[in-house]
């Protein structure tokens, strides 16, 4: 189970819909004065070297966040991808990008001095990293670092004392348990905390697990009478090349994925239209590249 590593795919094209996401969220949930309980249930190392041996090895950055830099056009990024881009700029000098920052320090640099973070890792090296890159933060009780598994995070901070809450849950899903733990916590979630908001991450892979996801979120919220939205980026054909098959080249690596969020800010759907069709634009690998969005209730 510790087998997975988030330093081989950092920036890559998922992490760029992803965290394009979660700051548009938070821009909407830090206007409101009310303190923000942010839950991020498996938080990896929270900052990474693109010129790293990880980076280098998968070379997933390339294909994501350096490939939307260099795609140079007339044509204005979308704010929330200009956004985006702004806030990965924040940590790295000029016209040096060699660090990405994961959730975990997307989501402090977003934050107010009033708000919470807890995060949970159960990878002991990824952990341990985490423990030190927070600590580099000086933000004393605002962030905590937990090395339980995240999937009890529900049971242990919902509902919070503000009755503000937004919980990220994007585990690595290479064990197929992975998906129903994530229907059930999110099922407690709102047991506990309706009005919470609830971004969940996942691969769209060849697997039956990946697909039904997102149907059963989206009946869950629909049976709640819960708000939803479903945004999805494809950048390639998920099918093997016949050399990848023989083992000849590098296997092609996640050709799409998505982020369904329950209770999402009315603002969201707005700043994803016109985002998604420039990341498919600029990000795209064949003819397959393409994205949804979807909402409802």
């Amino acid at each position: 189970m510790f087998s997975y590593r988030h330093a081989f795919h950092a920036g890559n094209h998922a992490d760029v819909l992803k965290h394009t996401v979660l700051i548009a969220l938070l821009r909407h949930l830090t206007q409101k004065e009310a303190a923000l309980t942010v839950l991020d249930t498996h938080a990896g190392a929270g900052l990474y070297r693109l010129d790293s041996e990880f980076a280098d090895t998968s070379g997933e950055a390339a294909e994501g966040i350096q490939r939307l830099l260099a795609s140079g056009s007339d044509e204005p990024l979308a704010p929330a991808l200009q956004d985006y881009l702004d806030l990965i700029a924040s940590f790295n000098s000029k016209n040096n990008w060699r660090v990405y920052p994961g959730s975990p320090f997307i989501i402090q640099r977003l934050l107010r001095e009033h708000d919470l973070l807890k995060l949970y890792e159960l990878h002991p090296t990824d952990a341990k990293t985490l423990d030190a890159n927070v600590a580099q933060l000086h933000a004393g009780r605002q962030v905590v670092v937990l090395r339980e598994d995240g999937f009890g995070c529900v049971n242990k901070f919902l509902p919070p004392p503000s009755r503000r809450a937004l919980l990220l849950c994007d585990p690595s899903y290479e064990i197929k348990n992975d998906y129903p733990r994530v229907v059930a916590m999110v099922t407690e979630a709102l047991k506990r905390f309706a009005t919470g908001t609830y971004a969940v991450w996942y691969p769209i892979i060849p697997r039956p697990e990946a697909h039904d996801l997102p149907r059963k979120l989206k009946t869950l919220a629909t049976k709640l009478g819960k708000p939803w939205l479903h945004a999805t980026l494809t950048v390639k054909s998920s099918k093997l090349s016949a050399a990848a098959a023989q083992g000849e080249a590098k296997r092609p690596g996640l050709p799409a994925s998505g982020m369904f969020v329950i209770n999402p800010p009315h603002t969201l759907k707005g700043l994803l239209q016109p985002a998604l069709p420039q990341l498919v634009k600029r990000l795209g690998q064949d003819r397959n590249a393409g994205f949804t969005l979807d909402s409802g209730g």
